[in-house]
């Protein structure tokens, strides 16, 4: 029997891919319930995930699992509408006319933006189709050098530079150019007439993970089940030892997949990742009524939190009882910051605030819930030379035979973290169990 570490969607891929192809397996959860970061709150409809999800047309294994698994027809195709709230002012920024509209850059700026965001190197006033093609040329470029001489400095400090400041805080100039060449290659589908389209499933992402644990078995599945250690004999994986209820087991295993944050794979091998996860914190506002009119506000303003996201803007409140549901969200770089050790009361005051100062007709009495749920490793930090301290599928030359990673520091969840990232790095390591099974 193989067994999986971690019961979030690359732990659960890993153990699906690995029963079809006639292998045994068991998952070990340490907390009550699976889905990892997909996991939901409820509300007056359908379910909504505690951190915001959707689906860009670049992610096509989650869509070819949900085929697999008989509800890929829930997958809604919607018009992802996006705006820059830049001094006190929302700027739609989905089509071309509004683009332009756009009055923190000049024409030249936009297109300069343009051109990069079609992958279009017109530097030296000849079109290149090519410059962008290999991301591993722009590993160790920093990204405030790369936007200077690939755009403006207008693009860079009035487009750019409070995008990065939003996600990456001062972390920003270790960022790398490949990263955000990457990002750019893993968006959506773009109509050009109204923006960008994206992917939600009807019932949420709920609809995906349980007819995909219903496919796993429920019985494969052990929660509230910490694993504490593993067991290494003449250089292979061996035993798997856990905890649960306060009585400790041991079991043994043809080999073991740890599908979580790499310093989980550290506590239990002693493998150290080099790669710096920074952390999230991010509130689902219940309202009454819709605070905008957009799906995705980016925030350049000095506000408390990087983005507003809508999303009841983006599927109607009909799916949720007629409840308008807001995602605030922000990331956290150090333990040191006050939002990493603020309690949920002091953050509640202060985003609110916040938005009233933003929305000035907005109002508190049309806050009917407010849940906050935090991640302290949630999103990695791509700096420059980040392929090279990405973890292996296969850990059999690094810590021993029998060893495998799905986790959020594979080569998966690059050039950006997503459920299909999480969804391609437990297939292959299946695959590569099944090789060497054979």
């Amino acid at each position: 029997m193989y067994h999986v570490v971690g019961g979030g969607i690359a732990g659960l891929a890993a153990a699906y891919s690995l029963q079809q192809r006639g292998h045994e397996v068991r998952i070990f959860e340490g907390s009550d319930e699976l889905g990892g970061l997909a996991a939901s709150y409820e509300t007056g409809g359908d379910p909504i995930e505690k951190f915001y999800h959707h689906l860009s047309k670049s992610e096509e294994t989650i869509v070819q699992l949900a085929d697999e698994l008989g509800v890929g027809d829930r997958i809604d195709w919607r018009l992802g509408k996006n705006a820059y709230f830049v001094d006190g002012e929302a700027h739609p920024m989905d089509t071309p006319w509004e683009i332009l509209a756009y009055p923190h850059m000049n024409l030249y700026d936009i297109f300069r933006l343009g051109m990069l965001t079609l992958e279009i190197d017109v530097r030296g006033g000849v079109p290149k189709f090519d410059t962008y093609d290999d991301l591993t040329e722009f590993e160790d470029v920093p990204i405030k050098e790369f936007l200077l001489e690939h755009t403006t400095r207008g693009v860079y400090e009035n487009f750019f530079e409070p995008l990065l400041d939003a996600k990456f805080g001062d972390r920003k100039e270790d960022v790398s150019a490949a990263w955000l060449l990457g990002r750019i290659k893993f968006r959506g589908e773009r109509d050009l007439l109204r923006g960008e389209i994206l992917g939600y499933p009807e019932g949420g992402f709920e609809a995906l993970l349980d007819p995909l644990i219903e496919a796993v078995g429920p019985d494969t599945v052990q929660t509230d089940t910490h694993v504490t250690d593993l067991g290494m004999s003449d250089g292979t994986v061996e035993t798997l030892t856990t905890e649960s209820g306060g009585e400790t087991t041991t079991h043994d295993t043809e080999g073991v997949v740890v599908a979580t944050m790499p310093n989980v794979l550290e506590e239990l091998t002693g493998y150290t990742c080099e790669i710096d996860f920074q952390g999230a914190v991010c509130a689902v506002v219940t309202m009454d009524r819709p605070l905008t009119d957009t799906y995705w506000l980016n925030i350049a303003d000095d506000a408390p939190f990087g983005a507003l996201i809508e999303h009841t803007n983006f599927v109607p409140p009909a799916r949720y009882g007629g409840q308008h549901l807001l995602y605030v969200a922000s990331y956290v770089q150090s333990d040191d910051e006050w939002l990493a050790t603020a309690d949920d009361d002091e953050i509640q005051q202060e985003w609110l605030d916040a938005i009233e100062g933003m929305y000035p007709e907005f109002g508190r009495e049309h806050v009917e819930e407010f849940r906050l749920a935090k991640a302290p490793r949630a999103a990695p930090i791509y700096e420059r030379g980040y392929l090279d301290m990405v973890v292996p599928y296969d850990l059999a030359e690094d810590v021993g035979e029998g060893l495998y990673y799905a986790g959020m520091a594979s080569e998966a969840q690059y050039p950006e973290r997503s459920l299909d990232g999480g969804i391609v790095a437990g297939f292959e390591c299946a695959k590569r169990i099944d090789r060497k099974a054979d």
